[in-house]
């Protein structure tokens, strides 16, 4: 029996996970989670699941919780310390990490130093930490199997192979709702539109980073330190279907893909089991009926915010930082209408095309980097609005 910690417990990936768990309950138990605001969730999944720990973002919603649950034996802690705490939860074998954004960041951290085994759903935090959180997993002995499918796919492609073998690894894209729509349709596409996407159900952020492609360029910087490859070893190609997660060319020729239904309980559930399988909760894959598997180049021109992802792979040190925090900044402003959906591209761009290179060697710079790349974010988003 494992104990599991579930960051981002409310989110998208984090009730799928809860799902997983639940039905592999001989072999998994919840001991902690966090949340943001829907108190109304977390408490429901408190009651199902009964863990040790909990924590909110908010000290006033997390004191009414801990008046609710007054009796029985559970910590309830609050803000980014509580994350923090219930990663670090000294119970925990396994942390799902599936808080969006950069605030996942210093939970994710917090389970690394404790050397625990960590599901990472968090793409942010390799975006803008790769190198301290892969050099803090070489001194506290921590694991970290990723949750993404497309990274999943390339972890279980990579699993008995030589990194030296592998010329080059694909990451695959729906595409989003705009995939066959020109630049001209996409103009005044609406929010609803932008959220409708074709394959997966995901959360609002990562659903409109979907439909800019930003998604994949936050993938492409992850995979690079996940695995350890060079800008010219990563690629995208569209694959509508979404039942082909990641391609990986061998220096021989070869090409390992991984398949599987267009599911987030696949990886989710590979990376709580790993490395052994479990029976899956889902039908199997029936290729027969799904009839042809397509595949495109990324339209860059229409897509430009891959050409700033792979600008900010290929640059470095605090230009991934300021790649997300200008993203975050401008998809909340269009999750709250307040632009358009081809200004996404255009403002991030214009941010990170202006961001001045610097040196990041600290948690502290990393923050320093994103706090300012924000401050300029909404200074451009006052003077165009």
């Amino acid at each position: 029996m494992k104990n599991i910690s579930v960051l981002g417990s409310t989110g998208s990936i984090g009730r799928t996970s809860l799902e997983v768990i639940d039905k592999l309950s001989h072999k998994f138990k919840v001991v902690g989670l966090t949340a943001g605001r829907n108190t109304q969730l977390l408490e429901e999944q408190v009651e199902k699941f009964k863990p040790k720990i909990i924590s909110l973002e908010k000290k006033e919603e997390a004191q009414d919780l801990r008046r609710k649950f007054k009796g029985e034996s559970i910590q309830v802690t609050f803000a980014q310390e509580g994350a923090e705490e219930v990663a670090s939860f000294p119970e925990n074998d396994i942390v799902i990490s599936a808080i969006t954004g950069i605030d996942g960041l210093r939970p994710t951290l917090a389970a690394v130093r404790q050397g625990k085994k960590i599901a990472l759903a968090n793409k942010e935090s390799m975006v803008v930490a790769g190198s301290l959180i892969q050099n803090s997993i070489q001194k506290f002995g921590a694991q970290l199997i990723p949750v993404d499918s497309e990274h999943s796919g390339v972890f279980q492609c990579l699993a008995k192979e030589k990194m030296e073998n592998v010329k080059k690894v694909i990451l695959t894209a729906s595409g989003g709702p705009f995939f066959s729509k020109s630049p001209s349709e996409m103009n005044n596409v609406s929010l609803e539109e932008a959220l409708n996407h074709p394959r997966w159900k995901m959360g609002k952020k990562v659903t409109i980073d979907s439909a800019t492609l930003m998604n994949k360029g936050l993938e492409l910087i992850e995979a690079h330190w996940l695995f350890g490859l060079a800008p010219r070893q990563l690629g995208i190609l569209i694959h509508p279907q979404s039942i082909v997660h990641s391609l990986v060319e061998m220096n021989d020729g070869s090409v390992l893909a991984q398949l599987s239904p267009t599911d987030m309980k696949v990886p989710i559930q590979y990376a709580l089991t790993y490395p052994e399988r479990e029976d899956s909760l889902l039908p199997s894959l029936d290729l027969s009926e799904i009839k042809s598997l397509e595949f495109y180049e990324v339209d860059v021109e229409k897509f430009p915010i891959i050409k700033l992802a792979r600008l900010a792979l290929e640059e470095g040190e605090s230009f991934p930082i300021a790649l997300n925090a200008a993203n975050e900044v401008v998809v909340d402003a269009f999750l709250e209408q307040r632009i358009k959906f081809l200004d996404i591209s255009e403002f991030v761009t214009e941010v990170v095309e202006n961001h001045q290179k610097r040196k990041v060697q600290s948690l502290e710079d990393i923050f320093d980097v994103d706090k300012e790349t924000r401050r300029a974010s909404l200074g451009l988003l006052k003077q165009r609005s």
